[in-house]
């Protein structure tokens, strides 16, 4: 995971306090709650960057690897380490259940990252992947500012949600239920808007819940 957003960690976060930003955290927030709320137990969310996100959803620990953000995430109550999101620094089967929201475009490599997170969660339990999808209109605008060298933007790769769910496959993932919201255009955010079950087309943030394919096995 790149280090980028360790000069602007404080900007960051002062963003999510504004009507547009707390608008989209609300949002998708709620999306991520249906999904989490299935699955108790202790949580652990890699790149949990200030722990917004984290502290809302009642996920008690958080793996990032800029300073200045988990200085952030503690002061929310949340139990930070140092580390990537390619080499999660705990043990085979801790948690039962992992989030990462709107980290895997930030990875030098998603696909070990998910593998990673195979590794750490227990069979039983449940990976939520929170993205912004590539081929919506709020993925096309963030690719576009991008281009134009934006600071965070630019170290980013965006997938589409299809993408994502291979990658997890790959890492011996299957999806299992998913909820999108940000449907309308970015340039006017509808408040309270309220999750949409499935991956909906052009929605600007996908939340997907995976388990492990291993519990599918027989004992």
């Amino acid at each position: 995971m790149t280090q980028v957003f360790d000069p602007v960690a404080d900007d960051y976060d002062r963003w999510y306090d504004t009507p547009k930003g707390l608008a989209i955290f609300r949002a998708e927030t709620e999306c991520l709650r249906r999904l989490t709320g299935k699955c108790p137990g202790r949580w652990l969310e890699v790149g949990v960057g200030t722990g917004r996100f984290a502290a809302a959803l009642g996920v008690t620990d958080g793996v990032d690897p800029s300073a200045p953000m988990r200085a952030l995430a503690e002061r929310r109550g949340i139990r930070t380490t140092h580390g990537s999101g390619e080499s999660l620094p705990y043990p085979d089967q801790s948690f039962d259940g992992i989030l990462t929201t709107t980290t895997l475009c930030f990875l030098a490599d998603p696909q070990k990252s998910l593998q990673e997170c195979e590794r750490v969660l227990k069979d039983a339990g449940c990976l939520i992947v929170g993205l912004v999808p590539a081929d919506s209109p709020w993925g096309r605008l963030y690719q576009r500012k991008a281009a134009e060298g934006h600071p965070l933007y630019s170290a980013a790769t965006f997938y589409s949600s299809d993408e994502a769910v291979r990658l997890a496959a790959v890492a011996g993932f299957r999806l299992q239920q998913a909820f999108s919201c940000l449907l309308s255009p970015p340039e006017s955010v509808a408040r309270d808007e309220e999750p949409h079950e499935g991956i909906v087309p052009d929605a600007g943030f996908v939340a997907m819940a995976f388990a492990k394919t291993s519990s599918d096995r027989p004992d």
